[in-house]
């Protein structure tokens, strides 16, 4: 709902921070759905092959019983916390990296517990895990950590297979025909995943693209209605203070239509603004000098900047210190705009008596009577602006360039 702008009685649209609420929970939209389903496609098939990799040990002869048994408890129940944690989206990332880590070392030390009896006819219970390794490797590794792991873990069985067996030709044909199938189908498996979430990467970003176009526009209708909102305000409000300027014979009546006037002024040059006028709190000039200067080189990094702070400088009211920031980087952003930055210098001086700034480049310049009415950088972002915390500001500009001179000055 609308809020009340303080002290006019009046309401100002809020800005539409729930756009960007809603930009921030775009930007992953489709790919925490795409792992979503990945994970519950995944974790369901694996438990499936695990299944039916117990079965297969199970049924088959252990050369070492009891380092049988630890391979396939260390295996085995790293797999099914895998699988449980990518069916419900807990942990996934550390435990497919348990499992991923787990599974190559269970296959160096598989030959201390499989049967030196088999064949090559006869597929040992890790055969089925080998994709399961590298489908591990797509949830917690980088692209090239998954592209070795698709290499690694059917190479590294091959090997471990090959100790088992008798070296015959037709065995090292055998079995490395099983490792390059293992490794086809993990090369397949990368693909699909990366497909799939390069696809969900780019639909959030159009998404995102969308969405913020659109808080854009909104926050410009807002900023618009704003602005017919303050500019009603403002005739009312200068009325006002005008009849009680004409009206005013003492001293607090007097005082009174200064505040008026200064409170009008204050609205009109923070118009464009999403803030308030803040706290009044002093601020050290060194800090207004530091802030100052840390605007300027964002607006334009190759502007020059020179401070002088007189050791009695004092400090300046908040609202005072944030206004003359607002209009120099006004000015800055006018030089920059239409004159190219050329020669872009500012100058920071505080004294006692109060702050003076000044920004100048040598651009073209303009002349005052050719600016449109409804361009307020000039009128209400630095002169009114400077004028609503009892400061002077001047512009001068000819065809050698533009000087724009700030000044505030403690009341005694």
């Amino acid at each position: 709902m609308p809020a009340e702008t303080p002290g006019t009685g009046t309401t100002r649209p809020r800005r539409p921070a729930e756009f960007r609420e809603a930009l921030a929970q775009t930007q992953r939209f489709t790919q925490s759905r795409i792992d979503r389903i990945l994970g519950i496609v995944v974790g369901t098939g694996s438990a499936v092959i695990g299944i039916q990799a117990l079965v297969g040990a199970l049924s088959t002869p252990a050369g070492h019983s009891a380092w049988h048994t630890i391979l396939l408890i260390v295996v085995l129940g790293t797999l099914l916390m895998m699988c449980v944690a990518l069916i419900t989206s807990r942990a996934v990332r550390v435990f497919a990296a348990i499992f991923a880590g787990v599974f190559p070392i269970a296959t160096v030390l598989w030959p201390l517990a499989a049967d030196r009896s088999t064949t090559v006819d006869e597929q040992p219970w890790l055969w089925f895990l080998i994709n399961v390794g590298t489908v591990a490797a797509v949830f917690c590794m980088p692209l090239a950590g998954q592209i070795v792991w698709a290499f690694l873990l059917p190479l590294l069985y091959g090997a471990m297979r090959l100790t088992l067996l008798p070296l015959t030709p037709a065995t090292v044909l055998d079995v490395a025909l099983d490792s390059a199938f293992a490794i086809i189908l993990a090369s397949v498996l990368i693909v699909v995943g990366w497909i799939l979430r390069s696809l969900a990467a780019s639909i959030d970003s159009g998404r995102e693209g969308a969405v913020r176009s659109f808080a854009q526009a909104a926050a410009a209708d807002a900023v618009e209605k704003e602005r017919v909102a303050v500019a009603a305000l403002m005739h009312d409000s200068v009325l006002a203070a005008l009849i009680a300027a004409e009206r005013a014979e003492t001293d607090r009546e007097r005082t009174l239509a200064v505040a008026m006037a200064r409170e009008a002024l204050t609205r009109l040059a923070n118009v464009d603004q999403e803030v308030g006028e803040g706290p009044d709190a002093p601020i050290p000039a060194g800090v207004v000098g530091a802030e100052l200067e840390a605007t300027v080189h964002r607006l334009s990094p190759d502007a020059g900047v020179s401070q002088r702070i007189e050791p009695d400088a004092r400090s300046v009211p908040g609202r005072v210190a944030r206004a003359l920031h607002l209009a120099a980087a006004q000015a800055v952003t006018n030089s920059v705009e239409h004159a190219g930055a050329a020669n872009l210098r500012v100058s920071f001086h505080a004294d006692r008596a109060g702050l003076a700034i000044t920004v100048a480049d040598d651009g073209p310049g303009f002349e005052a009577t050719r600016v449109a009415e409804d361009r307020l950088g000039i009128r209400a972002s630095i002169i009114a602006r400077v004028a609503a915390v009892a400061g002077a500001a001047t512009v001068d500009s000819d065809a050698s360039g533009t000087t724009v001179s700030i000044r505030w000055q403690e009341s005694s």
